[in-house]
């Protein structure tokens, strides 16, 4: 979890947008909107690389109502549960086939040592969570508890673990706990703990955030210690673990530059933290809800920052890893308001608008078209913290606009990048300029091609022509989120206000398709 931020850089795109004669710049508030059209260039028949479903990736810290209500509710609590962990939250997450699970943190990695997470809940310590809110952190959801969820959900469970107050011997113990089947002291432990079979880890994180929460290192210092934690990360029971470093507070490429030439060799990843701050003042960010049009257009530019932070950053680790073997995990990301009224400032508890849904559409695009080297990414944070895809409130539960996004998009898991050239209007407020459109495609195994779209634009509709290469389209099928503004939400009294529903403004052409896009929407259309 970020606590400190460099300065944002301008805004440059990589999609080939023109600005055409349109009229934009509309406030939030007007009734009358005009369409433009644009153009779209979908490459069936282009497709190298593959979308790993670890983009959809999500993240859960010991910070607020994220674990404990979010997630762990306790055996005894009358909210329905398996093992403590909540059944309700469960189904959910897995309609979405979430991929990956990134804990305990964020800061709290690397205050947080295994052993006070194991054994009997009645003789764990009590400990401080320094980091958020100073609240007793019991340790009733730890090792057991975290590895049980992700057996539930289908995940696959990325540990970070801690460098910062921790030691070498600390980390290799703890992965010998969980994944060795020997006759040893430690995997006999676990064993007593209730878990005879080891379990299989195949995602290390080397420390959080090292620039900042972590130590506030330098990039020379935590490259060596990278280097030498990283050589005690064992691999047990015949499987491999890949090691991720810590990597960069957005623009700071310097960070990115000394790891990759130091460490670079004995790493299978290296992270990337990005935060949308609406207002980009990280005293006052700006409410989740209650915002105009400067706040939207100015978190959509930020969002959109990500395509050259991720484009630098991989021309960075290009010149070191020209075989892209080091994948790019942006394992926290996400948009990042003022908490909600009256909670707890250091629980990160905000709600959840179609303004974010629209982040993350169009974040998950870019991870997309750049999946030749994102490998993994883990929006922040998975319930009642940031970006979450779940709010609860004791037994009640909604779905925010963000999960819809992620449910909509699952058909992108494990498919084939579609190349793509968009030709769009742009969307101006002020003096600032974003296109006004954000796309990618995929085919999948079957041969279905789809294609993901977001209109940012408040008021305006838009019209797209879309011509597929090396495809013959007989039918289109779509699904549409939408709201009647950006501000909207779901609540515990309107849990269904920001939901999909089935799309019909898409028809097949002679060259491919047309459609037409309501304004503040996500599409998502299957063609076959």
């Amino acid at each position: 979890m970020l606590h400190c931020f460099k300065p944002a850089m301008q805004f440059r795109t990589l999609l080939r947008c023109a600005t055409l004669s349109v009229s934009v710049g509309l406030s939030l508030s007007s009734a009358a909107a005009q369409e433009s059209t644009n153009r779209l260039l979908i490459r069936a028949d282009q497709g190298r690389f593959t979308i790993s479903r670890m983009i959809y990736g999500h993240f859960a810290e010991h910070l607020g109502r994220c674990i404990y209500e979010g997630i762990w509710v306790g055996e005894d609590s009358p909210i329905p549960n398996t093992r403590g962990i909540r059944n309700d939250v469960v189904q959910a997450l897995r309609r979405i086939k979430v991929p990956v699970l990134r804990w305990p943190g964020g800061c709290f990695a690397d205050e947080y040592h295994w052993k006070d997470g194991i054994g009997p809940r009645i003789q764990r310590p009590a400990r401080i969570n320094t980091h958020w809110g100073g609240v007793i952190e019991n340790n009733h959801f730890g090792t057991h508890e975290f590895l049980d969820l992700c057996e539930q959900l289908g995940a696959e469970p990325y540990i970070a673990v801690n460098v910062g107050s921790g030691t070498v011997q600390e980390m290799m113990e703890w992965i010998e706990y969980m994944t060795s089947d020997a006759d040893s002291t430690l995997a006999n432990l676990r064993r007593k703990n209730g878990r005879h079979a080891p379990w299989r880890i195949p995602w290390v994180g080397i420390g959080n955030e090292s620039w900042g929460c972590g130590g506030e290192m330098t990039p020379e210092h935590y490259s060596d210690l990278y280097r030498q934690y990283s050589t005690f990360v064992k691999h047990f029971s015949g499987h491999r673990i890949r090691r991720i470093a810590c990597g960069a507070n957005g623009a700071d490429y310097r960070w990115t530059e000394v790891v990759m030439q130091r460490a670079g060799r004995w790493m299978e990843g290296i992270s990337l933290h990005h935060y949308t701050i609406p207002t980009g003042n990280w005293g006052r960010k700006g409410s989740a809800t209650q915002f105009g049009e400067d706040q939207y257009h100015g978190a959509l530019r930020r969002a959109l920052e990500m395509e050259t932070l991720v484009r630098r950053h991989g021309e960075i680790m290009d010149k070191y890893d020209p075989q892209k073997r080091v994948g790019l995990i942006v394992d926290e990301w996400g948009i990042w308001t003022d908490v909600e009224p009256g909670t707890n400032p250091g629980f990160l508890y905000q709600q959840n608008s179609m303004r974010d849904a629209l982040i993350a559409g169009l974040t998950l695009n870019i991870f997309n078209r750049h999946c030749d080297r994102v490998r993994m990414a883990n929006i922040a944070q998975t319930v009642n913290v940031l970006q979450a895809m779940i709010l609860t409130d004791k037994e009640r539960m909604l779905l925010t606009p963000t999960y819809h996004v992620f449910e909509m998009y699952t058909v992108h898991h494990d498919a084939t990048l579609l190349p793509t050239e968009l030709t769009c209007a742009d969307y101006t407020f002020e003096s600032h300029r974003i296109p006004a459109l954000s796309v990618s495609a995929s085919r999948n195994a079957e041969g279905v091609i789809h294609v993901s779209l977001c209109n940012l634009h408040p008021d305006q509709a838009a019209k797209l022509e879309a011509e597929v290469q090396g495809a013959r389209l007989t039918r289109i099928e779509g699904r549409v989120l939408t709201a009647d503004s950006v501000q909207a939400h779901n609540t515990f009294e309107r849990p269904d206000r920001v939901r999909p529903a089935s799309f019909n403004e898409a028809r097949v052409t002679e060259q491919g398709f047309h459609v037409h896009l309501p304004p503040r929407s996500v599409v998502v259309l299957a063609l076959r």
